[in-house]
């Protein structure tokens, strides 16, 4: 996920874009840049690091070192008023980034430009056959920069420019043959008058003002000069003027779109129209696991999935010859290593052992040089895991890891790297970096299975097809969240809350437990259900909720009868199931979840956990992105 914005219109176009790229730096943080016409030529900055770098670097000026602590966001402010004196051109492009494709770097960052520098783009989104148009490009004497996906498309634009003289029909002919998610835009100097954008499974708005009309990722970036705006439909193409525009779809053909009048205030715009990050990053799920999969879901002829690839991962002979997977993570990184322990041992017949990493550090642990190794950290930088990542190493063995940051300390020293495709989170309690990282763990078990030839062509294609669906029947539950919501309002002042499960719902129930006591800072446990009669239930009272994870058909009935003897102790009583009917007279609620199979669930069964806790930490008063004694990165011991 980055930031795009765009202006053409009767001011300079550089404060323009800097600015608006500030409201949208919550959607990249890790490059800027800005690809300004000045008359005779795109000039083009960019910069690796926070957009105040890229400010830096057109003023020549630099925020002092002490500044940065004190009163950094004035001189920051200050510093962008003063882009006002960049080169002056009254059409440009912008760009924030978080990266996909590469790491971090001046030359990573966007704008990219053709060969001649005479077409520049920016993109949002993930071109997923970057790497076949980028080898013909190649072959056609096409010079690469950059480790981009982003940079082929510029390149095939200007190759069709070339042919067709016309950047318009340039820019149609290449996204009929791009594959993936985009919003572009794009600028031409022989164009001058002109801006064309478009949208492919990423979000682009039009902002239509008086003498300059704007593009943008989201409508924070253009509040500041107009409320008037054109949200941008699928496949459809924009061509910005100064004073009009013009709406197509990706035939070519004019359409006619209603215009809409945002009431939103900045702060509301920035979490997209949702009162909290959090809340935002959970319906995000969906499309942050579509995002992760299907670059790497291989498919025949016919659209059936067959097999998975990963092209960050080369490590397939040590799949086929390991004898025991060792996961190592903290926190809710450690759960998803938890629910992936069964992933393993059911699709690929692996032994798998998972390390909390703080302890793991510490105690001489038994490691063969065949194990394969995985550490998970959304930031990529988590102190613990890094020390556990590097102990591994030190015995000489494999290190997969999966994290969420391209360039990340994790990241550059692993031997092999899994990005989860989440996007930027905003909010210190995780949400769709959990879901990403479990999908890579399923991912992963299925690749395994196919390899070491425990899992047949049959079962992989039917995992990887539920696997597709997962996307969809979390729309779904989302979009039942109200019962969710009403039950919260009923238990946020319960005393103690306890989760249970058994197998794929126990590790589901740590997670499910950590994310209420995290943002609610209600008391919150997780136990296997089996083992509630072994001490836990001494603690039941009528101040107790149960909430017990049940995906599990054949062991319906052992958690129903744990169920009983919580209800039966005065306990209120919630499960989260595919059937409720298997449950009657059991428990006091239900939260129904889709059809699934016992093997993905935990991908479901976490979601009205998730809204569950949101709720409860509003009802209570608290503000979920910022927790108290919580921090996003935990770069400490």
């Amino acid at each position: 996920m980055c930031g795009i914005v765009g202006y053409i219109g009767n001011k300079n176009a550089a404060p323009v874009l800097v600015k608006a790229l500030k409201k949208l730096e919550y959607r990249g943080y890790d490059s800027a840049g800005i690809a300004v016409y000045t008359g005779e030529e795109i000039l083009v900055n960019k910069v690796k690091g926070a957009l105040y770098k890229l400010a830096e670097k057109i003023t020549g000026e630099i925020i002092p070192d002490g500044a940065k602590n004190k009163d950094f966001a004035a001189k920051e402010l200050a510093l962008f008023e003063k882009t006002d004196n960049f080169v002056k051109g009254n059409l440009g492009i912008g760009h924030t980034r978080w990266a996909t494709h590469g790491e971090p770097s001046d030359t990573n960052s966007h704008p990219h430009t053709s060969m001649d520098g005479s077409i520049s783009i920016v993109h949002n989104g993930i071109i997923e056959n970057y790497a076949d148009l980028k080898a013909k490009l190649q072959s056609q004497g096409v010079v690469f920069k950059s480790q981009t996906d982003t940079e082929v498309v510029v390149h095939l634009i200007d190759k069709y420019y070339k042919e067709e003289k016309d950047i318009f029909k340039a820019v149609r002919r290449a996204i009929q043959v791009l594959e993936g998610s985009y919003a572009l835009g794009v600028i031409c100097k022989d164009y001058p008058d002109r801006i064309i954008a478009c949208r492919k499974e990423s979000p682009l708005i039009v902002g239509v003002g008086k003498g300059e009309n704007f593009i943008a990722s989201d409508v924070p970036a253009i509040l500041e000069h107009t409320r008037d705006v054109y949200y941008l439909g699928e496949k459809e193409l924009v061509v910005l003027y100064a004073d009009h525009v013009d709406l197509f779809n990706f035939e070519g053909e004019k359409i006619i779109k209603e215009m809409s009048h945002v009431e939103w205030d900045m702060d509301a715009a920035e979490k997209g129209g949702y009162p909290h990050f959090m809340i935002k990053e959970i319906h995000e799920q969906p499309k942050a696991l579509i995002d992760t999969m299907r670059p790497r879901i291989i498919k025949d002829g016919k659209g059936k999935p067959t097999d998975v690839y990963f092209e960050e991962n080369k490590m397939d002979d040590s799949w086929r010859k390991a004898k025991r997977v060792v996961i190592t993570a903290c926190g809710t990184a450690y759960h998803a290593g938890v629910v992936a322990k069964y992933a393993f041992e059911k699709i690929a017949r692996m032994k798998v052992d998972v390390d909390v990493a703080s302890e793991f550090r510490y105690r001489n642990p038994i490691l063969d040089k065949d194990d394969i190794f995985i550490v998970v950290s959304q930031s990529g930088e988590t102190a613990d895991t890094l020390s556990a990542l590097r102990l591994a190493k030190q015995n000489g063995l494999k290190v997969v890891a999966i994290t969420n940051c391209v360039g990340s300390t994790v990241s550059r020293e692993a031997d092999d790297v899994i990005y989860t495709m989440a996007g930027p989170e905003i909010a210190v309690a995780s949400t769709k970096a959990y879901t990403t990282q479990v999908l890579c763990m399923y991912l992963l078990a299925i690749k395994a299975g196919k390899l070491r030839g425990t899992l047949s062509e049959e079962e992989a294609t039917k995992l990887l097809s539920e696997l597709e669906s997962i996307p969809q029947k979390i729309q779904q539950i989302l979009d039942g969240k109200d019962i969710i919501q009403k039950f919260a309002s009923k238990q946020f002042n319960k005393d103690k809350i306890f989760y249970i499960g058994r197998q794929f719902d126990s590790a589901t129930s740590l997670e499910s437990a950590l994310k209420l006591k995290e943002v609610s800072y209600m008391h919150s446990e997780a136990f296997a259900a089996g083992e509630l009669k072994h001490g836990p239930i001494a603690l039941i009272d009528p101040q107790t909720l149960v909430v017990a994870i049940a995906s599990k058909p054949d062991l319906y009935e052992k958690i129903g009868s744990n169920m009983v003897e919580v209800k039966s102790r005065g306990a209120t009583v919630l499960v989260i199931t595919q059937n409720g009917d298997a449950f009657k007279g059991k428990t006091d609620e239900v939260f129904a979840i889709p059809e699934c199979s016992e093997t993905l669930a935990s991908l479901l069964t976490v979601i009205p956990a998730q809204l569950f806790a949101y709720y409860c930490a509003i009802l209570r008063g608290y503000d979920p992105d910022k927790p108290r004694n919580l921090a996003k990165s935990v770069t400490v011991e």
